[in-house]
């Protein structure tokens, strides 16, 4: 949040959304042990179970990926498979991104509104959205970011997501439940926030479509895992050793860079958006063609 360049609004770029977006990031983790439809239908959208061919617990191939969870669910029933145990990352991703990029269309054109509407009653209630909308983008960063920082994770892209596992384990990989001992004690006492900032990258906003940045992301990730554990084998991943302090900083390095970036490409996405019903063009209210409160508040 703190590397946001200043074409994104500013209200994103103050030490309290920054602090917020933090806090708001722990959200998808809390909010675990809610009840039996919550969690089943939520927890799997944190990971994704890769076998070390690429192939989704052993079944269909990763890629391509299907247009849809729908899709990619009746994929995976073929081969005797379901999503709720080989996981679904990446659409978690998709659709977190994909609504950033729908609250931005939405504070571009209440920001316009407010300061062309001469109403005072529908002024006041443009003031009131824009800072509804502005606590749903936190909201919205916050659940981005959480599956952004789990996509970075190697042991989230994984069979072996705790532990070698019950699999052919001929260099003798650990068992043992290394996984948050990992991405919560190791990186408490070792990483410093300082050198996780210095190890991102430059922004790169491509002109990928977000599906293909997304797997792209987490198969990058998957090539950690063996050394992830090769590391562990030879004793990097305890306190204070310098090999697993540089694994940890660079994997949430690329965690916050990819952050980033699709913030960015939100934001920029979004000037070509639509809102409303009936749908109006983003670039249409800016233009001042059309008087977007009837489709913003709703005839009905």
């Amino acid at each position: 949040m703190a590397a946001l360049p200043s074409e994104i609004p500013a209200f994103l770029r103050n030490p309290a959304a920054v602090r917020d977006v933090g806090e708001l990031s722990r959200e998808e983790d809390r909010s675990k042990g809610s009840g039996k439809v919550h969690d089943h239908n939520r927890d799997a959208g944190h990971f994704l179970d890769l076998d070390d061919e690429g192939k989704l617990l052993g079944g269909p191939p990763f890629l391509p990926l299907p247009a849809t969870r729908a899709d990619y669910e009746k994929a995976l029933q073929a081969a005797g498979l379901d999503s709720w145990k080989a996981g679904y990352l990446p659409y978690s991703i998709i659709d977190r991104r994909q609504q950033l990029t729908k609250d931005f269309a939405y504070w571009r054109v209440l920001v316009y509104a407010r300061a062309h509407e001469r109403n005072a009653k529908r002024k006041a209630w443009y003031a009131q959205d824009i800072a509804r909308r502005q606590a749903q983008i936190l909201r919205t960063i916050g659940e981005l970011s959480h599956f952004v920082g789990d996509g970075a994770q190697p042991l989230h892209v994984t069979v072996h997501y705790n532990g070698w596992g019950d699999y052919p384990n001929p260099n003798g990989y650990t068992t043992a439940k290394v996984h948050s001992p990992f991405e919560s004690e190791f990186v408490f006492d070792n990483v410093k926030p300082a050198d996780v900032t210095k190890a991102m990258s430059p922004l790169n906003v491509q002109d990928l479509s977000l599906e293909r940045r997304t797997t792209e992301y987490l198969l990058k990730t998957s090539t950690f895992v063996v050394p992830f554990y090769e590391l562990e084998k030879a004793g990097g991943i305890r306190n204070g050793d310098p090999r697993g302090v540089a694994l940890a900083t660079d994997r949430l390095a690329v965690g916050a860079s990819e952050l980033r970036d699709l913030v960015v490409a939100s934001w920029r996405v979004s000037a070509t958006a639509t809102v409303g019903w009936p749908v109006l063009k983003v670039e249409d209210v800016l233009a001042g063609k059309v008087d977007p409160y009837d489709s913003l508040y709703g005839k009905d």
